[in-house]
This record gives C-alpha cells, structure tokens and sequence, in this order.
C-alpha cells in the first residue's frame, strides 16, 4: 500500500490577510471592558491596518511591526502612545493566532518587539487654588452655566474623569456619615469607589438641578442654544468645551478636563490631605499613580526630617 500523506495537525496560515486582521481587530475589542480602551485599540489597529495596505505586500510578522515602530517614531509620538500602539498590534497578533490565520512562531516574533523607551516624565498641568477659584467664578449665571458649574465642580472638588461626570446619575447622589457623597462610582479597570462632594460642589450641583428641573436620571442633560434643557444626557465633547469656555473666561491657557483632577490631588495634599486617601478619592490602582498627578517635588529648605522634633542633649560647660 502506498502510505497516505499525513495533514498537518494544525492548518495554519504563514500571515493573515486584511479581512482577517480585520476580524480579529473586532474579536480583540470584544475582550476590552474598557470603552477608552476599545476606541485607543481601534484606532491604533486601524492607523496599522492603514499603514500595512500602503506598504508593498508584506507579511504580518516581527519584522514588519519593528518598521511600523520605527514609522511611528519618524511621526514625533511620544513613547506612551506608540507604546500603546505596540500592545494593541501584540493583541491583534495574538487573536490572529487564536484563529488560525497567523503560525505561533510569527505571533511570537511579533510578541517579542520591544517597545520605545520612555525618557524623562510629560509634566501635568496643574492651577493654584487661586487659579481654580477664578475658574469656578467664571461661569455664567444662565442654565448652560449653571450646568458648566456643576461640572467643574466635580471635576476640580471630586477629581472625576469625564466619563464618569458624563455617566453621574442622580440615584448616585446620596448621603453617607452625615455627608454627601457619590456611591458606586465605577472607573477605570472596573474598580467602584465611592467619592466625597465638599459643600461648595455640592451647592454648584444643586443650582444646576434646581434651575434645570432634572429630578431623576442622568444628572447633566443637553441643553439647546435657546436655553431649552432635554432629555438627552451629555457626551464628553460637552464636559471638553464647559472647561474650554470658563478656562477662556477666566483667563486660563491650554486647560483640559483632566488637568482639574490632577489639580485636585495636588490642592488635597497642599493642605494636608493623605496620600492613601487622595488615592481612595481619584480611585487610583497604585499609589505610584496618585505621586504622579500630585506632582510632588523636594523641598530643601522645608524638609520633612526638619520637623521630627529631636535634638541632641548639650554638654554642660
């Protein structure tokens, strides 16, 4: 009998093609919990899927992706997105292998590419109280204003992102201990926490819910040019251009929405707030993550060891 030829155990593709990277960018978002995280990998595999069709027909591999990361160095990016751009290809990589369109080996070549390193730290923007202030002052005493206010207020009082201001529902608002406080405040990466709201936050929320009549739902609603507040709730472009508007009002250049969280923590811990619980507050994994929005640098002239309050007993003449 002539011996049959054996199929091989497993019926890999050498690379995948464009459709398939295509499905597998749809099966690695699937596996993201995150909505931040699924738009930075959509677009990060997308920008590659781009660049690989304009490229001579190449094979999805190592070598290919170590082209890509010297093409995103050329374009000035800084290490943490191009960084960010590598772990979502090694996905893609990896999903493609899941399915059989990509061979284990070129998955973990692929796996293996370094990525750039990160020289020196990006400095935060942060505004002194006085700045912050000014900016609460800044809004307009109308009902776009009033809901400008509010915001603000829980983004600078509260350290909040913007989605987390964008999902706030009036149910969350309750009171804790004799305070207010927002319950069941779910951030990044899933972990819940609940956030304290000073009294002059909470008083900016109110004007805003007694002026536009929200008494159940979303706490922040559209609000039309004329003035007219809907049923819609907001979107993070809205909570963007609040801060926008009342930076411009109060003078203030190149401000974001994030950068009144960090000024949060850095205003907590200026008046000696612990850093454990400004953790707790911006709900932060580590508290490596907490030093990096206080921005904290060394103080020579006041340093912390000046004030341990012992000295060395003196010889008697």
């Amino acid at each position: 009998m002539v011996p049959q030829k054996q199929p091989n155990s497993v019926g890999l593709s050498a690379t995948a093609t464009i459709p398939e990277l295509q499905q597998s960018k749809t099966a690695v978002l699937n596996t993201l919990a995150s909505v931040h995280s699924r738009r930075s990998y959509a677009h990060a595999i997308e920008r590659f899927i781009v660049w690989y069709c304009s490229e001579p027909r190449l094979t999805f591999n190592r070598t290919v992706v170590v082209r890509y990361r010297s093409f995103l160095e050329r374009l000035s990016l800084s290490s943490a997105t191009i960084n960010s751009h590598l772990s979502a290809i090694r996905r893609l990589a990896d999903e493609s292998a899941e399915r059989g369109w990509l061979s284990p080996e070129l998955a973990i070549g692929i796996r293996r590419v370094k990525g750039v390193k990160r020289l020196g730290r990006k400095i935060g923007n942060w505004l002194t109280r006085n700045q912050a202030q000014e900016l609460v002052n800044a809004t307009s005493k109308n009902l776009v204003g009033w809901r400008d206010g509010a915001m603000l207020g829980l983004l600078l009082g509260c350290g909040l992102r913007r989605s987390e201001v964008v999902g706030l529902s009036l149910e969350q608002l309750q009171s804790r201990e004799g305070h207010c406080v927002i319950v069941d405040l779910v951030g990044k990466g899933g972990r819940p926490r609940t956030v304290p709201v000073p009294s002059w936050c909470k008083e900016l929320v109110d004007a805003w819910l007694r002026h536009s009549g929200v008494c159940e739902g979303r706490v922040f609603r559209r609000v039309l040019k004329g003035g007219t507040r809907q049923e819609a709730g907001v979107t993070a472009n809205v909570v963007w251009y609040a801060v926008k508007r009342c930076a411009k009002q109060a003078g203030i250049a190149n401000l974001a929405p994030h950068d009144l969280r960090r000024t949060c923590a850095r205003l907590c811990h200026s008046c000696g707030g612990e850093l454990e619980q400004i953790q707790f507050l911006l709900g932060h994994a580590s508290v490596q993550t907490t030093e990096r929005y206080i921005g904290s640098k060394q103080k020579l002239q006041d340093a912390v060891n000046d004030r341990l309050g012992i000295s060395v007993a003196r010889e008697n003449a």
